[in-house]
């Protein structure tokens, strides 16, 4: 009896291992077949005209300057930071 259940214990343990790769297999399978899903086109359905199409009209064709608003500003004498300070501190409340 004790060789039967070494055979049965060691057909066990190759019948899970066989298992366990067909698993591995079978999911490294199904993964790959996602990634290069991932790589393939996308079909889009395009809305109106097509952009390949030199015959399509399009709007003309503007330039503005990106510096033109730019005015040349002199620099202005520093004044004191007592004179700066007053004049953006709030109101003093009053005493009541």
């Amino acid at each position: 009896m004790r060789n039967g259940g070494t055979v049965r214990a060691a057909w066990t343990i190759r019948r899970a291992s066989r298992m366990t790769w067909q698993r591995l297999a079978a999911a490294s399978l199904a993964l790959s077949v996602m990634a290069l899903a991932g790589c393939t086109p996308g079909s889009y359905l395009l809305v109106g005209a097509d952009p390949a199409d030199p015959a399509v009209p399009v709007a003309p064709v503007g330039y503005r300057s990106t510096v033109a608003p730019y005015t040349h500003l002199r620099p202005a004498a520093p004044k004191g930071w007592q004179e700066q300070n007053q004049q953006v501190a709030p109101a003093p409340k009053r005493a009541q």
